[in-house]
Parts: C-alpha cells; sequence; structure tokens
C-alpha cells in the first residue's frame, strides 16, 4: 500500500507540467502587437536561444568529464554504479526546467507590453502566468526525475536488509543533486555575468553619459541588455531553484531513512516518502494560488504586491493544512511535531520574504532613504546602500536561526532531558530537513514570482523601443518595478532554502560516508575498514549514529583541522564573489567601449536615422560569459575534493559549515543591497527627488550600476556555491574516506 504513493508523486508532476503547458498555451494565444514589437522580440529571443546553445556546449563537455570521473570511481568500488547516470539526469532535467522557463519569456515580453495597452491587470495577468510556467516546469521535472528514479532504484536494488535499502536508494538519488547543482552554477553565473555585462554597459554609457532614457533603441547594448534579462533571471534562477527544491527534498528522504532505520520498514518508508508527498500537495495548491493573482486598474506597488501575496500566502495556508492531513494519514510517529517542523520552514520563507521585501521596495522607508541619499552624489548612494544591506541580514539570519532550532525541537517533541541522544539527533535533523522541504513546498507559485520580474522587464524594454504609448510604458513600470522587489523576495528565499537545506546536507553527508565506509568494509579482503582510529566491519558501521561519527572523525571546534575546513569555507565565499565581480567588471569594460565606438563611429544613431549594430553587442556579452564562467564555477567543485583528499572528514565538514555560514550572509547582504539601489533609481524615475535625468536620477543609476552584479550575479550564485560544495562532497564521500593525508 504504502509503496504505491510514490504514484502520486508521479501524478503531481504530470498535473504541474500539464499546467505549464496550458499557461504557455494560453500566453502563445495574445498577440505580440505591431511589427516593430515581434521584430524586437525575434532579436531578444535569438540571443537569448544562442547563448544558451553555447552554454550548454561548455557545460556538455564538463558533464562528460565529471561523468567519466564518477565511472572510474565506481569502477574501483569508491562509488556505486548508479551515480554516474543519476547526475547525468539531475543536470538534464536542471537545463531542461531553465530552458523551457527562458523559451517563454522570450514569447511573453512582447505580450505583456501588448496586453497593457488593455489594461494594468491583462499585463499582469500575461506576465504572472507565463512566469508560472516557469514554477511549474521546475516542481513538475523534480519529481517526474525523483519518482522515476525511486521507482528504478527500488526495482533493481537489492539487499536482504529493507532498511539498509531504503537508506542505499536515498542516498543514490541524493547524488543527481550535484548534477542539478552543477548545471545551476554555470546557468546563474554564466547568465550573470552575461546580462550585468550588458546591463552595466547600457546604463552608464546611455543612461549616463548620453542621457537617452532606459532601453532606448538608439542604444547598442538594449537588445544585449533585455537577452540578460531572459538567460541569468530566468534560465539561471530556474536552474538555481531546481536544485535547491530537489535537494531539499532528497536530503530530506535520505535522513528520514537514517532517523526510522531502527523503527520498522514500513515506517522507514513512510518517512522517505513524506517530504515528497508534501512536495506533491504544494503543487497542487500553488496552481490555486495562481489562479488568484490579479489587480485593479491604477493599482499602487503596495496593492500589486498584495495581489501576488494574496496567491502566495494563500497557497502557504493551503499546504500547512495539507501537511497536517498527509502526516496523519501516513501515521508517522510524532506526526503533530513534524507537522510543525514543516509549518517553522513555511513561515520562516514568509518572513524572510518580507524581510527582503522592506528592504528592497521603494514603498518603505530604507529604499527611500537609499533614493534620498542622492542628493548628495553616487558616494553617499553607495554607502546607503552597503549599510542597508548588512543591516538587512539580521532579520533572515535571527529567523534562520529560530527555525533550525524550533525545527528539531518539534520533531522530537521538545525532549530537552535527551536533547541530543542519537535517536533525537536523527529525528531532529529529519525536522530541519523537512522545515525546508515547507519552506519550498510552494515553489510553483513563489517561483512564478520571480520570473514574471524579468518578463515585466523585457516588456517595458519592447514598450519603449517600440515607441508605444507614455501611458503603456507607465503600466510596463509598474509592473518593472514590482518585477524587482518580487525578484529580490525570490532571491532572499532561495538563500533561505539554501541554509536549511544545506544543514540538511551535511547531515546527509555523514550517511554517504556511511554507506561508502560499508562499501569499502565489504569489499576487503578481512571485511574490516580504518573508521578514524577504529577498525570496523559492515554491520557495525551501520549502527553507528550522527554523534558516533563525529566521535570517530574527531569533528569539534578544538580539532585544527576543522578550523581550517572553516576559514576555506569562509573565504570560498568571498574568493567567488570576487572572481564573479571582476568578471562582470572586465566583460563590462568591453561593453562600455563598444558601445562608446558605436556612438562615436555610427553616424545618425542619436537621430534615430541609423541602426545600431546590437549583434556585436550580444556576441560581445555572450563570449564575455563563457569565458568568465568557467574558473569560479569548477572551483566549487575543485576545492571540496581538494579539501577531503587533505583534510578528509573533519575537514570536509568545516568546509561545508564554513562556506553555509558566511555564504548565507553575504548572499543576504549583496541581493539586498542590490536590489535596494535598483528600486532607489526606480523611486526617483517615478518623478521623485527631480526625477528622470537629474543630478540624483543620475547617482542613484551609478548606484544601480554597482549593484547589478550584487544582486544578479554574485549574491544569487552563493546559495548555489553552498549546496554545490555539499553535493561535491557527499559524492566524492567514498574517496575522502578512502584516500584522504589526515
Amino acid at each position: 500500500m504504502e509503496k504505491n504513493l510514490i504514484y502520486l508523486v508521479l501524478l503531481a508532476s504530470i498535473v504541474a507540467l500539464g499546467f505549464a503547458y496550458y499557461f504557455f498555451r494560453q500566453m502563445m494565444k495574445e498577440s505580440e502587437g505591431t511589427d516593430v514589437m515581434k521584430k524586437i522580440a525575434l532579436h531578444v529571443r535569438k540571443g537569448a536561444m544562442a547563448y544558451l546553445k553555447q552554454q550548454y556546449k561548455v557545460v556538455i563537455i564538463v558533464f562528460i568529464v565529471l561523468a567519466l570521473i564518477f565511472a572510474v570511481m565506481a569502477y574501483f568500488d569508491l562509488q556505486n554504479n548508479w551515480v554516474p547516470f543519476a547526475f547525468l539526469t539531475g543536470g538534464f532535467f536542471s537545463g531542461l526546467a531553465g530552458f523551457f522557463g527562458m523559451k517563454t519569456a522570450t514569447y511573453a515580453s512582447a505580450r505583456t507590453a501588448n496586453a497593457a495597452k488593455n489594461s494594468l491587470n491583462s499585463g499582469l495577468k500575461v506576465a504572472f502566468r507565463s512566469g508560472a510556467v516557469m514554477g511549474l516546469t521546475v516542481v513538475g521535472l523534480v519529481l517526474l526525475d525523483i519518482a522515476v528514479w525511486y521507482l528504478i532504484l527500488d526495482h533493481f536494488v537489492e539487499d536482504a536488509d529493507a532498511t539498509h535499502k531504503m537508506i542505499y536508494i536515498t542516498t543514490t538519488m541524493l547524488t543527481f543533486g550535484m548534477g542539478a547543482s552543477t548545471q545551476a552554477l554555470f546557468a546563474r553565473v554564466g547568465g550573470g555575468i552575461y546580462t550585468k555585462a550588458a546591463d552595466v554597459g547600457a546604463d552608464l554609457v546611455g543612461k549616463v553619459e548620453a542621457g537617452i532614457p532606459e532601453d532606448d533603441p538608439r542604444n547598442p547594448a538594449t537588445i544585449a541588455d533585455n537577452v540578460g534579462d531572459n538567460v541569468g533571471d530566468v534560465a539561471g534562477m530556474g536552474a538555481d531553484l531546481y536544485e535547491s527544491y530537489a535537494g531539499s527534498i532528497l536530503a530530506t528522504a535520505a535522513l528520514g531513512a537514517s532517523a526510522f532505520m531502527m523503527t520498522s520498514p514500513t515506517m522507514q518508508l513512510k518517512a522517505v516518502l513524506a517530504p515528497m508527498l508534501i512536495a506533491a500537495a504544494g503543487v497542487v495548491l500553488s496552481i490555486i494560488g495562481i489562479f488568484m493573482v490579479r489587480t485593479k486598474e491604477g493599482a499602487q506597488m503596495k496593492q500589486l504586491l498584495g495581489a501576488l501575496g494574496r496567491g502566495v500566502n494563500t497557497s502557504s495556508f493551503l499546504i500547512a493544512i495539507a501537511t497536517f492531513v498527509i502526516l496523519y494519514f501516513l501515521q508517522i510517529d510524532n506526526w503533530i511535531g513534524i507537522s510543525f517542523s514543516v509549518i517553522v520552514g513555511l513561515f520562516a520563507g514568509i518572513i524572510i520574504g518580507q524581510s527582503t521585501e522592506y528592504y528592497t521596495s521603494q514603498s518603505y522607508k530604507p529604499t527611500k532613504k537609499v533614493a534620498e541619499s542622492s542628493k548628495t552624489g553616487p558616494a553617499t548612494v553607495i554607502i546607503s546602500g552597503l549599510g542597508l544591506g548588512m543591516i538587512s541580514t539580521a532579520i533572515p539570519v535571527v529567523t534562520i536561526g529560530f527555525a533550525i532550532v524550533l525545527a528539531y525541537l518539534s520533531a522530537i517533541q521538545f525532549d530537552m532531558a535527551n536533547l541530543l541522544s542519537a535517536q533525537n539527533l536523527g529525528l531532529g535533523l529529519y525536522g530541519i530537513g523537512i522545515a525546508a522541504v515547507g519552506m519550498l513546498s510552494t515553489l510553483g507559485i513563489t517561483l512564478a514570482t520571480d520570473a514574471y520580474g524579468p518578463i515585466a522587464d523585457n516588456a517595458g524594454g519592447n514598450a519603449e523601443m517600440s515607441g508605444l504609448d507614455p501611458e503603456v510604458r507607465k503600466r510596463t513600470d509598474a509592473l518593472d518595478a514590482l518585477g524587482n522587489t518580487t525578484a529580490a523576495t525570490g532571491k532572499g528565499f532561495a538563500i533561505g532554502s539554501a541554509a536549511l537545506t544545506a544543514l540538511a546536507l551535511l547531515a546527509s553527508y555523514i550517511e554517504e560516508i556511511k554507506i561508502a565506509l560499508v562499501r569499502i568494509a565489504n569489499a576487503a579482503s578481512d571485511g574490516l575498514v580504518a573508521v578514524g582510529s577504529k577498525m570496523m566491519d559492515a554491520e557495525a558501521i551501520k549502527l553507528a549514529s550522527f554523534g558516533d561519527f563525529m566521535d570517530f572523525y574527531n569533528v569539534n571546534l578544538m580539532n585544527p583541522i576543522v578550523l581550517v575546513g572553516v576559514f576555506a569555507g569562509a573565504v570560498m565565499a568571498f574568493l567567488f564573489c570576487g572572481l564573479t565581480m571582476n568578471a562582470v567588471g572586465r566583460a563590462a569594460q568591453s561593453m562600455v567601449e563598444e558601445v562608446r565606438r558605436q556612438f562615436r563611429e555610427i553616424k545618425g544613431i542619436m537621430q534615430g536615422k541609423a541602426e545600431p549594430d546590437y549583434a556585436r553587442c550580444v556576441e560581445i556579452s555572450t563570449k564575455g560569459a563563457q569565458r568568465e564562467m568557467l574558473l569560479p564555477s569548477l572551483l566549487a567543485i575543485i576545492v571540496p575534493i581538494v579539501i577531503g583528499v587533505i583534510f578528509g572528514v573533519a575537514g570536509v565538514m568545516g568546509l561545508l559549515i564554513g562556506g553555509l555560514s558566511s555564504g548565507f550572509v553575504l548572499a543576504i547582504f549583496m541581493a539586498n543591497s542590490g536590489g535596494a539601489w535598483d528600486n532607489a533609481k526606480k523611486y526617483i524615475e517615478e518623478g521623485n527627488f527631480g526625477g528622470k535625468g537629474s543630478e540624483n536620477h543620475k547617482a542613484t543609476v551609478v548606484g544601480d550600476t554597482v549593484g547589478d552584479p550584487f544582486k544578479d550575479t554574485s549574491g544569487p550564485s552563493l546559495n548555489i556555491l553552498i549546496k554545490l560544495m555539499s553535493m561535491v562532497s557527499i559524492v566524492m564521500a567514498g574517496l575522502t574516506v578512502a584516500w584522504s593525508l589526515f
């Protein structure tokens, strides 16, 4: 009976993909507008697809090399034989989710602009439901991948011990998360470099130097800028949240298999299926929320935010109820407590989202203060934005701290007397993992609010370049400003979920260490393997708890190896950001020089009598992104392997803790600073503090230019870095325990 529940997960994936297709078809029925609007949309679509094609060529080579390495490891019993295939499918589906989302976005922008001719609500509906295609495609493909892999492994894996078989299945499935994370990092870093190189070039030369409006067709970089919105904020974000969603479900399933191993095979199976079923329910309830998003004509920012909030909050409320129902019918031990762990994750996500909205929306004081600081020039705008970003980290960090503690305590029924006993430690970690699932359970609609942003942004660009009525541009600007806030909220949400997911992955790393040691022990002639300073057989390893492994490998803060790992993890976040920021800077310099050259050499551009060479700017962004994305992306894969080979399990645990703690805080800081700078500029463009073209406006354009790589390249890439290092460590666990120097 319980085994058949996996088919509900498969059914939910089909429902999600079915509605994604429905929304796509509905969007395609809308008119794309005038011939000029169609021509501009075609330029953007071709540029986006050309970039994605080039990116996938590079990524495929990396994937083939890594899959061959995993195959060699499997041949020498350092990894199980399923890993190379799981890795490839994770990367394939992650890339596919980004591709479908971006394809939809490039078709939707002109249609959104055309719909905005009729009303604000019409534009919102087209843009938001087009964004929903991305959200539902991501959750649908994740659940499809999980359900199919579970059925395959359950059929082919043979093990006399049913409970150990379930641990083997879940830890194997977890490895396809590395494929998803690898693809996501390339998509996020490459797309982020592309979009910000174009954006910075367009803003600095077009707005500041030439004094022409945003998205003006006379600006040679404007098509590249619009292409970048799609490859970075749609394809990149889709791949990013694909791996977050998959990672949270799979890590929790693996923790459930371990925590309930000593109960019964049936109870263990229920614990494994619980996060999958909660995610499946979230799909259906997200669709209900999507249909609730609408607004009235002339709505202000708070009303627009309220329209989106109504859909998200309704879905969140319904999933809270559904969680109790699901866990009640599963009859999991302490189902009430575990249900509250899910609720904790949901509330944590809402609080982080609201906090991000407060610090980045021009409807609230913090961003208005950044705009006001423009009175004294760009330097004070930058100082104000940096200070805001630093202060804004407090609420998310405190929220995640409380969420971790409450989710843990709820799962162990607040048993303070045995807080860290072997049994409670496993259950508590399962509670933290399922809190991450709760936070991401409404991803179908929360990702829709994020993907909506670049669609609205491109719609504004199309309206400007097509010379539509100023009222249309006013409506698209309102949708775009809302998109800036929802994008910032989505990034905060993604970063918050990354923190909980990474913590669950940290615990799953120990499970993978256990599996690797069992495999090595079974292959040894005497049946023994070194676990720290002990020699143990396979049965003793299977029975060891999390706490035992901490003792075996001396994972404590007095161990210098752990401290070295912590410092390495902390510096990885800053090194990664430095590399990606400099990459944007170099690519942007090339773009600025090209735009200046065209203004100087192509006569008649400023008078609108000659068409700029848009293709050349697209080419510069594409080549810059392809060249610059390799080093930071490969570094995230190589460093965990090197730390594992040199410093062993203790060093890797330190690395992951250091990377998680510094990366989480740094990512929030960068995302919120960037979002505030962007919306401070929008606030002035609405007519405040002198309006467009004023010295105040130019000062905020400089701030926005600094903030672009903060919020769209380095910041959002950090949450993938955190999880990718964990995933690489999990996949390389066999090598770490077999070959480490210490």
